[in-house]
Parts: C-alpha cells; structure tokens; sequence
C-alpha cells in the first residue's frame, strides 16, 4: 500500500503525519541563516563577557578621589621649606636646582636635611619649574608624599590594642587645614586614639596641616570617611557614645558624665557648627560655657578644652 512500503529510504508517517526521515521538514528551519556571529564580550555565556562585567564592578565600587589625592604635594620656596623641616614634618625628599646662591636659609636647609636624614637631588631649573607647577621657588623644593589615611574602624583596633575605652574625634565641615593639625596635635595631647575627616569638602592632611600639628600627626592616625553621619552610626552600633559641641547644647561640658566610656566627640565648622544631620545623630549635644556672648570657638581651641575635660574624667 502507499505509504506503508517496507522499502529502504521509504517515507514512514507519524500518526501525525509528520515526516521523521528526509531532509525537509523539521529540520529546514534548522538550516536558516542566524545573522552575525555576537563579539565574544557581548555573549553571556563566553568568559570575555564575564571578565568585562567584572572589570565594570570594580570601577564602580573604586573611591572617587580628587587627583591631588593620588600624587605627592610640592612645597616651594626658601622659607616654606626650613619651616616644613623645623616641624619635622616628613618629607619625601629636596630639590635643589643646580647653581643657586646659597643663603643662611639654605645652609639651615641643608644640615636639617642631613640630620634628618631626607634625599637631597639637584636637579636644573627648568625641571623645577615643571616639577613645582611654575610656583616662585627660589631654587628649592621640598616633595611630601600623599598621605596615607586610617579606616575610622582602624582607631577602635589602636584603643582595644592599649587596653582602653576608645576616645575618637570627628571633624565636621572643618576645612581650614590648620584647624586640623590642631586638632590632631590635641588629640595626641590628651590621650585619643585618632581623627576622623569626611573625604570631601572638608581639610585634609596638607603640609599646612602637617605643620599645624607640631609632629603630632606622626603620632596619631587620621582616617576618612565616606559618610559621617553613617560611620557615627557604625560607632554607635560598637557600643561608642556621640556628643557633638554645640553653643547651645543641653549639657554643659563640666556636666558631662560620659567622659569615662567609650565616646566619640564631633567638632563642628566655626561658622556654621554642626551639620544638621550629624546633629541629629549625636547622643547628647554638649556645651562649652562662656563668660562673653562670642559666637563660637575655633574649631582647634574647642577640641582642646573639649579633650582636656574628658581627660580629666577617664581612669
């Protein structure tokens, strides 16, 4: 019967009548064109895509730094450079353009160079002004390398290191970097175990800080945070009490009795004090008792009372 014949290469039909041999069919839409084969980085499934995705992550995730973050600092000039060694501050190295008169200045340069054991290169003077940015300096220049700043959860492991209660300042809004070396040389002063800076729009650990500092920073970590408000929170969650100062705060700093405990202290701009939300923060806004009507106390000078009469209350 048709259809039905036994012979090799015979159709045979499905119940559906579906052809299962033959090369039409089924298999004739298996046989069109799928257009241009995809670039290895855009198929999901090839490792080129996964590597690219990957590489996308990480530049994500990466801190946005401003440049001067990521290079060294140049401090020019004859006076700005003895100074800069007299502070001892740390200096990478001295660049000194070939031929130059020497001075008294420049002796003193040299021989704190020589105790202090810092590079001396000289170098021509029109490497120099490239070198410095075209900045006015007299023949000699002075390289500090970036600073390289603490995690804020770095100075709770300095505290439980010496056995103490975590005693940390935080900065807010201060951008004057002479108030932050000030700051810092108060902190090493009065026994706490670093600073916390927000990573924008606040002063960072320039030379003009470095100097601020009388050494002090050699001493005591500087760390930077993303976010203030949200790292206050991470202190508080490790059991760390938060006072902010403030002019009108509801407890007068003779009054304080969380002195003896682990306590964070935040320290407002001059101008504008603490910011809002910080404030909001804060487990107890703190004032410092004047006999004048003076709006407010350098950012600098209020961390030294500040930390003195906390000092005075810890064991």
């Amino acid at each position: 019967m048709a259809g039905n014949s036994q012979r090799r290469g015979a159709i045979k039909k499905s119940g559906k009548g579906n052809p299962t041999a033959g090369s039409g069919g089924r298999r004739r839409k298996g046989l069109e064109g799928k257009g241009p084969t995809p670039r290895a980085e855009e198929r999901p499934n090839h490792k080129a895509y996964k590597m690219a995705r990957a590489t996308e992550k990480r530049e994500a995730a990466k801190p946005r730094r401003r440049k001067s973050d990521g290079g060294p600092e140049w401090v020019a000039g004859r006076n700005a450079v003895v100074e800069l060694l007299r502070s001892r501050v740390p200096v990478a190295g001295l660049y000194v353009a070939d031929g130059i008169e020497r001075d008294e200045r420049l002796r003193e340069i040299f021989r704190l160079s020589s105790e202090l054991h810092v590079p001396l290169l000289e170098i021509t003077r029109p490497e120099l002004d490239r070198l410095t940015a075209g900045a006015v300096h007299q023949g000699i220049a002075a390289k500090l390398d970036a600073y390289e700043y603490a995690h804020p959860d770095d100075l709770l492991d300095v505290a439980a290191e010496r056995g103490e209660d975590p005693l940390i300042v935080v900065l807010d809004g201060v951008t004057d970097p002479r108030n932050l070396g000030a700051v810092v040389r108060s902190a090493s002063g009065f026994g706490a175990h670093g600073v916390v800076i927000a990573e924008r729009r606040s002063a960072q650990m320039t030379a003009s800080a470095w100097k601020s500092s009388a050494g002090a920073a050699a001493r005591v970590a500087v760390a930077r945070a993303t976010n203030l408000t949200r790292q206050l929170k991470a202190y508080q969650e490790a059991g760390l009490m938060v006072i902010g100062l403030a002019a009108d705060g509801d407890v007068s700093l003779p009054d304080l009795t969380l002195g003896d405990g682990p306590l964070v202290v935040v320290i407002g701009s001059e101008g504008k004090g603490l910011s809002r939300l910080v404030a909001e923060t804060c487990d107890q806004l703190v004032g410092i008792p004047m006999a004048s009507d003076l709006e407010s106390l350098n950012a600098g000078v209020a961390a030294g009372i500040a930390l003195y009469a906390i000092a005075q209350s810890r064991p």
